[in-house]
């Protein structure tokens, strides 16, 4: 777990989905680390519990969801299920989603059901759970996990690019209905960074372009992104609500 001695998420409870592994382990884990108690939901039971148990070894509080969060009831019992059991629910982070890249001609139906299912619809429904269950008054934090390819596209990604554009919009919209009942909705945008879900579309020669183009002259990591997705989750970014931060070294707006 990442080591902090912040601990001003004590007494929340949070949700990350996809979080056995990747962006959303780390995230899960620092939210633990400050804190709160956090539902570890992805489709796997071992990824699961192989984050609850790393959270409770380092001392924090994690509890397995192990729930298909591509359906509207899925995700519905994932974020009410938690929300009943702790008598409150004050973070959502929507991290779940499954890629492929493929060229235009190769797009299969199924796959963009898929990619749908999990990276779009899945927010939706977790949006529209979560306002349910967050209290009124005290409101809550809504985290979507969008990418700078929704703003810088490449071949072979045009149902990514798509659906993370999609996020965004759905980021600024969600905060536009729900701000009157303190509810803030935002997004981070990463660059590419490498996690067990993306070895298959890295290799060196690729990063290595990709590191010539960022500024800081490095890739990303899981705790970088996992840093500002707590930011979002906590009191300091209380005033901010449908913005998008792009998480990328610099990459989405220079030229270098």
């Amino acid at each position: 777990m990442t080591e902090t001695k912040d601990k001003a998420l004590t007494g929340r409870v949070a949700l990350v989905t996809g979080a056995g592994n990747g962006i959303g382990r780390a995230t899960a884990m620092l939210l633990a680390s400050r804190g709160a108690v956090v539902g570890i939901n992805d489709l796997k039971p071992e990824f699961v519990d192989a984050t609850v148990d790393a959270i409770k070894a380092s001392g924090g509080s994690a509890i397995a969801i192990a729930q298909d969060v591509s359906s509207r009831d899925g995700m519905r019992r994932a974020v009410l299920g938690l929300a009943e059991q702790q008598g409150r629910l004050d973070i959502l982070v929507n991290n779940a989603a499954w890629v492929r890249y493929q060229p235009v001609a190769e797009i299969a139906p199924e796959t963009v059901e898929r990619m749908l299912n999990i990276g779009f619809k899945a927010i939706i429904w977790g949006i529209q759970a979560a306002a349910e269950a967050m209290d009124a008054e005290r409101g809550g934090a809504i985290i979507n996990v969008a990418s700078v390819a929704g703003l810088i596209s490449a071949k072979n990604s045009i149902v990514y690019s798509g659906i993370k554009a999609g996020v965004m919009g759905i980021t600024r919209a969600a905060a536009a209905e729900l701000g009157a009942r303190n509810i803030r909705v935002n997004a981070v945008a990463p660059s590419a960074i490498p996690t067990e879900g993306t070895m298959r579309n890295r290799n060196a020669e690729l990063d290595a372009r990709r590191i010539a183009r960022t500024p800081l002259g490095r890739l990303g990591t899981v705790d970088d992104i996992a840093k500002t997705i707590a930011y979002l989750a906590g009191d300091d970014s209380g005033f901010m609500s449908a913005q998008v931060l792009t998480v990328d070294g610099g990459i989405t707006v220079t030229n270098i």
